[in-house]
């Protein structure tokens, strides 16, 4: 049985391929608060701990990481590869974190190919009761809920 003829077929794998790079580059993230703290959660299968670099640079945070390519003994018959999807290299991301949050704060850990950072919101940022005076008698002088 013979194929019909595409004329896309290569400009479609071309831009498969480069779509698949770009996204592949990627560190999905997801964001959330709970509580006083936000938390950042990005997928990093496959990723050696050690090659993971975050830093904060005034309002920027920037997670680096590496996963290397792995190698295939293409010399020893029946091997090679036959199919290659899995991303290597570099990775990066930034993310601009906003004024009311503690940078001197920020943990990481890394489990099961998952980063996850904690960013706890500043004290002086925290919602607060302010104490009414009346006279010489403080009224109220109790921490927000």
């Amino acid at each position: 049985m013979t194929t019909p003829y595409n004329p896309f077929k290569d400009l479609d794998r071309l831009f498969t391929s480069v779509s698949r790079s770009v996204s592949d580059t990627r560190m999905p993230m997801d964001l959330f608060r709970n509580g006083d703290t936000f938390v950042v959660k990005m997928d990093l299968p496959g990723v050696d701990p050690k090659s993971i670099d975050i830093d904060v640079d005034d309002r920027t945070l920037t997670v680096r990481a590496e996963r290397a390519a792995e190698v295939v003994d293409d010399t020893a018959e029946k091997s090679g590869w036959v199919s290659r999807e899995r991303s290597f290299g570099t990775y990066a991301r930034q993310i601009s974190l906003g004024s009311g949050l503690d940078t001197g704060k920020i943990e990481a850990n890394y489990t099961d190919g998952v980063l996850t950072l904690t960013i706890p919101v500043a004290e002086e940022a925290k919602p607060r009761k302010i104490a009414v005076a009346t006279g010489s008698n403080v009224v109220s002088d109790t921490p927000a809920a």
